[in-house]
């Protein structure tokens, strides 16, 4: 194998997400499920004998070195003397949007590097190497919407329906660091539990569609929200905008766009058009990875 193109790296959605507590090393403890969507970045990987790494940008220029060549350094460790490789990035999830976009990249490169050079490791294997590179990159490498507690290693995958979103990512962005040093962060959220959701203190049952399939609906908040809206002022501008066209918005992770589900009927997804400037598409959810399976 001297190639692999068209590696998708999809995006994520934060359902909710909540901070019930801070460990000692400062890392805080979340809850949240994290939703797969056909918006993604695209990977091609091309086997280099030189045992050197390189990337290219084919659309956004990304910074010198980002986490798939961190991603693709880790992996090396395991692969023979002189394997390298030649990294292509489509850019199309936007950065600082808390979508996971760098996240997903890491993920796909390690899946994609895995078979280049024949290393054949387990999930289990990439999930540790991805898990020191960022939060989010385990979740990716599992490949199944899921429960996520933790800092994010502790992932139990759900099954959740079809539906349709629409993102919205205005110009700013957000810094992480921002958000989770500010002194009015909320870090005491009720612990919650899959079969029955607790917010507030009020109980609330996931509607169980059958077959292990959960309709989260309107469950929870996302605790970051009201910092990111002080210090950015575009995230409010993007939840009253959907709010207009009669859709309930909330922010997801930690960046600066917003969602919310679009009706089904499709006479009613067409958005109006969007302010100069931002990123705006309707996506539906993925119920797996796009490369599911490609490790075992």
């Amino acid at each position: 194998m001297k190639a692999i193109y068209d590696l998708p790296a999809p995006a994520k959605l934060n359902l909710f997400l909540h901070i019930t507590g801070r460990r000692d090393d400062g890392y805080h403890l979340l809850q949240s499920v994290f939703m797969l969507i056909d918006w993604c970045d695209t990977l091609h990987v091309e086997l280099r004998h030189d045992g050197q790494l390189s990337r290219e940008d084919l659309t956004t220029p990304l910074p010198a070195d980002d986490l798939v060549l961190r991603a693709a350094r880790a992996l090396q460790a395991h692969a023979a003397p002189g394997q390298g490789a030649h990294i292509g990035i489509a850019k199309h999830v936007p950065a600082q949007a808390g979508m996971g976009g760098g996240s997903s990249d890491a993920a796909t490169c390690l899946l994609a590097l895995n078979r280049l050079w024949n290393l054949n490791l387990p999930l289990s294997r990439l999930a540790q190497i991805g898990l020191k590179l960022g939060a989010d990159v385990p979740f990716f490498l599992g490949g199944r919407n899921a429960w996520v507690e933790g800092i994010g290693e502790k992932i139990t995958p759900v099954n959740l329906p079809p539906a349709r979103f629409a993102v919205a990512k205005p110009p700013e962005g957000l810094d992480t660091r921002l958000i989770f040093s500010a002194d009015d962060l909320e870090r005491a959220t009720p612990v919650a539990i899959i079969s029955g959701f607790a917010a507030d203190s009020e109980q609330l049952e996931a509607t169980n569609l059958g077959n292990g399939v959960y309709d989260f609906g309107d469950f929870g908040h996302n605790d970051l929200q009201p910092v990111a809206q002080r210090l950015c002022p575009a995230v409010t501008d993007a939840i009253e905008w959907l709010g207009l066209q009669g859709l309930k918005a909330r922010m997801t992770g930690s960046g600066s766009s917003v969602f919310a589900k679009m009706p089904q009927s499709p006479q009613e997804t067409k958005l109006l058009e969007a302010p100069r400037g931002w990123q705006v598409r309707q996506c539906d959810n993925l119920a797996v990875h796009p490369l599911w399976g490609w490790a075992t």
